[in-house]
């Protein structure tokens, strides 16, 4: 059996962030497990730019973002295993992975830092009906296929949600001459970025339909139209109103979720409005020495908060490793009215720390507050809050105290 101080799990944005802040932090024995044949998790098919501007102030596409991190973790010599399923990880921090060039692998790591990333929502999730042809793809593989692999995967397409790699796969297959008859959101407001929607769909003359979504598919080896109608407030079609679309080719960009089969394996107590794991203020998991970060923890608007946050959980992470412990974390945050969730859930009332947050409906005019009991803690105010958007408040430690839960509301 191997034995490594740290052990990373998923060598995306977060976890080559992780990687390189444990260095300069003194942590020398590092191991990175990634499943890909190349480091850089999804930024590898993402070529499209605008990342980067909070992390180094410029923007960048995808690949360019990964590479300055993937070659200061090539210089600094930290150990990367590529090719590399990770099977098991225990409670008790043992790691079991198959490479394909090593074989079966069992690691003890002192410290365990999950960095898996998220898996997009399928067909299946949706429990759409109709037939089962050729056709249908999710967005990230389509993305995949066209920028990756260089393969077209239709030319009549039809978008159903409209999440950010939706729209930008909107603007992309336009781009290689494929019609995009529309976009297709259920609910009554988008759920993505409002810069996408401007430059993806309304620079490219794309339609969005709101309150609309699929209620039939049909065609039998390919694909050969879909079946639209509006629907309530309540997500059902109203009946009269369906239309029938012929198209080949039918994209779901319908929501991401946390990949936490490893988490729960450790035994790491998950959130039900996040899908990822219960943390407190050190990207600590309810399992001593599991810590998460980036969007296995919760799913991120912008890849640079990915790294910004996997850095602060590097930093906690050292510390455990160095010092042997960590505060205790023992007061809980709640997420209040018209808050969707909230990280951290547990805080220690003695530090600094960050609230990630996203609300659940569109906004206008509100203020975000953080209360300890009677006494508010911060408000902000804002013109607009977006679920689409995370909102960041950092909390100061003057501010708090160690004997009260918090609770975030907007009023």
């Amino acid at each position: 059996m191997m034995k490594k101080q740290a052990v990373i799990v998923g060598g995306g944005p977060a976890g080559l962030a992780a990687a390189l802040r444990l260095r300069e932090k003194g942590i020398t024995d590092i191991l990175i497990l990634e499943r890909e044949h190349l480091l850089g998790g999804i930024l590898r098919q993402c070529i499209h730019d605008g990342f980067g501007l909070t992390r180094f102030g410029e923007s960048l596409s995808g690949p360019e973002y990964a590479q300055r991190f993937i070659n200061r973790v090539l210089e600094e010599g930290i150990e990367c295993i590529t090719d590399c399923t990770v099977l098991d990880i225990t409670g008790d921090k043992v790691i079991t992975a198959a490479s394909r060039k090593q074989g079966l692998l069992q690691i003890q790591a002192d410290a365990v830092l999950l960095t898996m990333g998220c898996r997009e929502r399928t067909r299946g999730a949706l429990a759409t009906p109709g037939t089962r042809p050729a056709g249908i793809y999710t967005a990230g593989v389509a993305q995949n296929y066209i920028n990756l692999q260089n393969i077209m995967v239709g030319h009549e397409v039809v978008i159903l949600g409209s999440g950010d790699i939706g729209m930008i796969m909107a603007r992309r297959m336009t781009l290689e001459g494929a019609h995009v008859k529309g976009v297709y959101e259920v609910q009554s407001y988008p759920s993505g970025l409002p810069r996408n929607i401007e430059q993806c769909l309304n620079d490219y003359g794309i339609p969005l339909h709101l309150s609309h979504t699929v209620v039939d598919i049909r065609g039998r080896e390919r694909l050969t139209s879909v079946v639209v109608a509006q629907c309530d407030e309540h997500f059902r079609p109203i009946p009269g109103t369906e239309e029938e679309i012929p198209c080949d080719t039918l994209i779901l960009s319908v929501g991401l979720i946390p990949e936490n089969e490893l988490s729960l394996a450790a035994g790491v107590e998950l959130d039900a409005r996040t899908r990822g794991a219960f943390v407190d203020e050190n990207c600590q998991t309810s399992v001593p020495g599991i810590f998460a970060a980036g969007n296995v923890l919760h799913v991120h608007d912008l890849v640079d908060f990915v790294s910004l946050e996997a850095e602060a959980l590097a930093d906690s992470a050292a510390e455990y490793l160095l010092e042997g412990s960590l505060p205790e974390c023992r007061l809980t945050v709640k997420a209040g009215n018209n808050v969707g969730h909230v990280i951290p859930q547990r805080i220690s009332g003695i530090r600094p720390f960050t609230l990630s947050l996203r609300v659940r409906q569109p906004l206008s005019n509100v203020s975000i507050v953080v209360r300890q009991g009677e006494k508010e803690i911060l408000r902000k105010k804002m013109r607009k809050a977006l679920p689409a958007e995370m909102i960041q408040l950092p909390v100061r430690a003057d501010k708090l105290n160690d004997s009260e839960d918090m609770e975030v509301f907007v009023e």
